[in-house]
């Protein structure tokens, strides 16, 4: 089978490595620019610098879309018109523009595309996949992930104002670049009813698209959640938790372990009572009259009565027992209690 790479920046020369570690050879290498890392490892390869004429010349079986994002379409189009099978890297576009053309041409022409949203083969999410539909968490009620990683540390070898996730023109901004939670939380939770979002610049990073995102989802099935991205967290992390109402699960991609916390079977309430402390000076000692008084408006019939050691004695009422509630009280104080 013959391969055409079209792209070799990191991801470009990741599917390479991963293409040889798998057994194919047949490997084609398209490149408009120069490459920010070494060529040592492409040597031997044939490189092209033209889609037409590579895709004439070669006639590829399928073609890796490894190149900025804005670029994709540029390639994916002639590729699906040319029969070729498509491994497109995420997110297909950055507009909606054209992607009917796509469409258009990979069904003529019979092109399988998948894209590379690689988190749907992640072996603990399918696990999460499979105990959610399993019922193990209940109802879900609630899905949050929150992703952030410092930009400048993704690529060392070189600027990352020059890379593609930190300009417009490339397609670059953190909601396309970390488009991942919103493809796995479809996967896992189902389609999603609708959406919102707030995005900005806001770190001190020198780019021109946004660099931080809070988006909100309400699913079909009623789950409401939402995912956090950003550009410029330090030490970075990538965490997801489902709240149902059976339980709760927590991933973490750091070491891709999942957690499941079930909640224990109901049991009966248990009732208590705890009393806040109140200032020694408004109650008497608990050997002593206890006072209940309030009043709903000046000159109304009291909604509480005071209690006497004398349970004979008749209760005071009205501004008689406000009165002998002031006297009551002073005479506690002036002796000390």
């Amino acid at each position: 089978m013959k391969f055409l790479i079209a792209g070799l920046g990191s991801i470009g020369r990741r599917h390479f490595r991963n293409l040889i570690a798998l057994g194919e050879k047949d490997i084609v290498l398209l490149r408009t620019r120069k490459a920010t890392l070494p060529d040592d490892e492409l040597a031997g390869y044939p490189v092209e610098t033209d889609l037409a004429e590579a895709l004439k010349k070669h006639k590829p079986d399928a073609v890796v879309v490894a190149n900025p994002t804005s670029l994709h379409l540029d390639v994916a189009i002639p590729a699906a018109e040319a029969g070729c099978h498509i491994l497109l890297e995420k997110p297909v576009s950055h507009s909606l523009d054209r992607l009917d053309l796509l469409q258009k041409a990979a069904t003529k022409s019979g092109s399988k595309i998948l894209v590379g949203f690689q988190f749907r083969y992640h072996p603990t999410l399918n696990k999460a996949r499979e105990l959610i539909q399993s019922g193990a968490l209940g109802k879900i009620l609630t899905v949050h992930v929150h992703w952030g990683e410092y930009l400048p540390q993704w690529h060392p070898w070189e600027d990352y104002r020059q890379s593609y996730a930190a300009r417009a023109d490339l397609g670059g901004g953190v909601i396309v670049t970390l488009t991942h939670p919103l493809d796995y939380l479809r996967f896992l939770l189902g389609d999603v009813a609708s959406l919102w979002s707030f995005n900005e610049h806001l770190s001190a990073l020198e780019l021109d698209v946004e660099d931080f995102a809070e988006i909100g989802l309400k699913f079909s099935s009623g789950a409401v959640g939402g995912v956090h991205i950003n550009y410029f967290q330090r030490p970075g992390v990538h965490k997801l938790e489902i709240v149902g109402t059976d339980g709760t699960m927590r991933w973490d991609n750091a070491d891709g372990i999942l957690h499941l916390h079930k909640m224990p079977a109901p049991s009966a309430p248990i009732r208590t009572c705890r009393l806040l402390p109140l200032p020694k000076h408004f109650l008497p000692p608990m050997d002593s009259s206890a006072i209940n008084c309030s009043l709903r408006r000046p000159n109304t019939s009291l909604t509480s009565y005071a209690e006497t050691h004398n349970p004979s004695a008749p209760s005071p009422t009205g501004s008689a027992l406000c009165k002998w509630r002031w006297r009551h009280m002073n005479r506690r104080r002036r002796r000390g209690w």
